[in-house]
């Protein structure tokens, strides 16, 4: 919400100290440094709400704010990116796409944070976070404020890599971290927000309860209403993630609707709120340049942008008996590549070949060109199992959106079949390669193909569908005030 203020501050006739004023209040990071940005003038800013109680320092916030929140105190939540949405906004001003990444979907963790390589995606900023502080501790950092803004550092940059992993390689441009309490506060200052739902509803979880049609919320419904993922006063709901996914989608579409439309953005006194709040409990990337981006995106305010909830598989188990929402990988970055417009591998997955008609192996050689540690000895460990001879494991300083295989004179066979033991990897000839060997380029979109001893996620009947619900919700649009469950 705080973005969607600063979208629209060109518009309300706020100059450069205007923006000046809010760029030297917020938090930055340099989580996202040296990264590559998306081709095109495209950009994409990746959302991440964080589940903590705790302010931006680590500190507890005051009780009032507990109680308002109905949502525990510093003992409960933790550093999961419960929300994580990417908002892709074209060049050329064509109609934006904001894509939630429901936070239960298991998948490859970045880095393998806190030595875990699969999880939540959710998890991988708490992990990656409790990994540093272990560390900083470790080294003598003593410093509580240090010890914070350091250890989210980490969270930050392995929630970020994780994403753009699961995704495909996507690029990430610029991000944007607010925590529960922010979005209180700001939600403090909008009061009263316009909702609809398309049914009576009731949840003591939460505290949502809340009735069928448009209704006017205070700032303590607006957390009800967002986080709201069961009802078992109405069990036909049939209430899942995905709903509290679609919730999130229509409070923002109402939000910048109703104050577009109130003119709420020509008020100066409600503005500076929503920005002062914004300086408390989030944080930007320092490349983040919001004169260039209120520029490019200032008509998202006005509806040119569709809301869209990644499918799910199924429901089911992770190896803990932790509740995991099952993923196609291959769908959900072929369904990124659309709704982004970027291009996808052509190249075919085929099946590897049983051992007896394997082609002669090769030596091949793993480049890590992704921020994955020990990605390349992991993938060398697993050719080796196929019978072929491990040569050389290196990282590269350059972070890759894609994987390929390049092969020298004598290995085309091999790298055929290098490629089918890697889930189908695109090959080509590479005369830089020696001849013999084959060399294994290994981008943001590699993930290991899953194995009997790795696929070990067991699946759950899958709840039936209710209505605006389901594993892949249908687009909602911007520009009014939408109704869901």
């Amino acid at each position: 919400m705080g973005i969607v203020a600063v979208l629209v501050l060109a518009g309300a006739g706020y100059g450069w100290s205007a923006y000046h004023g809010l760029v030297s209040g917020l938090r930055t990071s340099n989580a996202l440094a040296g990264e590559s940005a998306s081709l095109g003038g495209d950009t994409n800013i990746l959302i991440m709400g964080l589940d903590s109680r705790l302010d931006e320092n680590g500190d507890p916030l005051p009780q009032s704010i507990y109680d308002a929140l109905h949502a525990g105190d510093q003992q409960d939540g933790g550093y999961n990116a419960n929300v994580l949405m990417l908002l892709h906004v074209p060049a050329d001003g064509g109609k934006a796409t904001s894509i939630s990444i429901p936070r239960d979907d298991y998948v490859d963790l970045a880095g393998c944070p806190d030595k875990q390589c699969k999880g939540k995606i959710k998890q991988a900023y708490g992990l990656a976070f409790d990994a540093e502080h272990k560390k900083l501790v470790a080294q003598g950092l003593a410093d509580k404020t240090q010890l914070e803004q350091q250890s989210r550092e980490a969270g930050r940059k392995a929630e970020i890599d994780t994403v753009r992993q699961f995704l495909g390689g996507v690029p990430v441009d610029h991000f944007a971290e607010v925590t529960l309490v922010a979005f209180f506060q700001i939600a403090q200052v909008v009061q009263p927000v316009t909702v609809c739902l398309s049914e009576d509803t009731q949840d003591s979880y939460s505290g949502a309860n809340f009735h069928k049609g448009q209704q006017q919320i205070n700032a303590q419904q607006a957390v009800a209403f967002v986080r709201q993922r069961r009802d078992y006063v109405h069990p036909s709901l049939n209430f899942t993630d995905l709903d509290r996914e679609r919730r999130q989608q229509a409070f923002i579409a109402s939000l910048a609707y109703q104050l577009k439309q109130g003119g709420a953005f020509t008020d100066p006194t409600k503005l500076q709120g929503i920005l002062d709040v914004a300086k408390q409990n989030t944080a930007i990337d320092s490349g983040l340049d919001l004169l260039a981006l209120a520029k490019q995106a200032a008509n998202l305010t006005s509806g040119n942008i569709a809301f869209v909830t990644l499918p799910i598989d199924h429901f089911g188990k992770d190896p803990a008996g932790e509740d995991v929402n099952v993923v196609n990988l291959a769908q959900i970055r072929a369904t990124v590549a659309q709704l982004l417009g970027t291009p996808t591998s052509s190249a075919p997955a085929t099946t590897a070949a049983p051992a007896s008609a394997r082609p002669p192996s090769a030596t091949v050689d793993i480049v890590n060109a992704t921020s994955r540690n020990g990605l390349a000895a992991e993938v060398s460990q697993v050719l080796a199992a196929h019978g072929d001879t491990a040569g050389k494991a290196t990282t590269d300083t350059r972070h890759l959106s894609h994987s390929a295989i390049y092969y020298g004179s004598g290995t085309a066979d091999a790298a055929t079949a290098v490629s089918s033991a890697l889930g189908g990897l695109p090959v080509q000839p590479d005369s830089d390669v020696p001849a013999g060997h084959v060399r294994v380029v290994l981008g943001a979109d590699f993930s290991l193909p899953a194995t009997p001893a790795s696929a070990s996620v067991s699946t759950a009947p899958t709840p039936a569908p209710a209505a605006d619900s389901g594993d892949a919700p249908s687009p909602l649009a911007g520009g009014g005030i939408p109704c869901v469950k």
